[in-house]
């Protein structure tokens, strides 16, 4: 049975997701990402990088089907009296949009207090946004935070974290960790800023791997829901809408993508380290 074909939910939102969502950094053209629509993808998130080109696409997708999308708009502020204004900008900006799903409080390293909430209680009642989500590189945080969702203490509906072959702290930091009732999950850095695509950094008589199958591989965790990819153009939307239609990896394809993620992760040490990789990478551990 190939589950990757099916939707999931998204925490108590009352949303469903395809297995794969597109961020924007990468500036595919706005018809790749409205194709990637009619080919199941329905999480847009407009993120780090705001591209014009992806604006477009949720323009002309929403004129039809607004509500079978899921869109985000991320914020990095750390002054919570900054977020009402960046989003009304945002939405400016969009040329088109009157609304997201999540407002996303990008890379949180600490939970947030009281006045992000009231924040996001504020876009809410206006009607600007309707959910909202955390990423985070510090992974002991998550657990916290999905014990609180639990409780029915919090309002962050989703989840947002590294998971591949070279980055797997989340195997021991946070899957251990997820209750029953619990917030959407998405991982990102499939490929590792495509270091698992690069010929040079492969193990001697290695392969490189292909996009799909490291999507694949970050897919392959039932506690995953989805997985956020940044494509650059067709090609790109192509391989990771690949893993979709070919399902899960077989036993030997995880332990050959486990043998070369643990070899990079010796290696080349990450660029932005997760909560204990720096601690992993100086004492030459593997990324378990």
């Amino acid at each position: 049975m190939n589950d990757f074909l099916e939707r999931r939910p998204i925490g108590n939102t009352g949303l469903t997701t395809g297995r794969i969502g597109i961020g924007s950094t990468f500036n595919a053209p706005a018809r790749v990402i409205e194709d990637a629509f009619h080919r199941g993808v329905n999480y847009l998130y407009w993120g780090t990088v705001r591209q014009p080109d992806f604006a477009r696409a949720m323009v002309n997708l929403s004129k039809q089907h607004r509500d079978e999308l899921i869109l985000t708009i991320q914020s990095y502020s750390n002054d919570p009296a900054t977020i009402e204004g960046e989003v009304e900008e945002a939405l400016k900006a969009s040329g088109g949009l009157e609304s997201f799903d999540f407002l996303l409080l990008g890379n949180r390293m600490e939970a947030p207090t009281d006045d992000y909430f009231e924040v996001f209680e504020r876009l809410k009642a206006r009607g600007k946004v309707r959910f909202l989500s955390l990423s985070s590189h510090n992974r002991p945080l998550l657990p916290k935070l999905m014990a609180q969702y639990e409780r029915g203490e919090t309002p962050i509906e989703l989840l947002m974290f590294r998971y591949n072959a070279v980055h797997r702290g989340a195997e021991k930091d946070v899957f251990p960790f997820v209750p029953a009732k619990r917030p959407g999950l998405t991982t990102y850095t499939a490929t590792r800023w495509g270091h698992l695509l690069d010929p040079t950094k492969m193990p001697e008589g290695e392969q490189p791997l292909r996009a799909r199958d490291c999507y694949r591989f970050s897919l392959g965790h039932p506690a995953v829901d989805f997985v956020t990819c940044g494509p650059a153009n067709a090609e790109q939307m192509d391989e990771a809408l690949a893993a979709l239609e070919t399902g899960p990896l077989q036993p030997d394809e995880r332990e050959r993508i486990e043998r070369i993620g643990a070899h990079i992760y010796g290696q080349y040490a990450p660029a932005y380290p997760d909560a204990g990789d720096a601690e992993d990478v100086s004492s030459g551990r593997a990324a378990q």
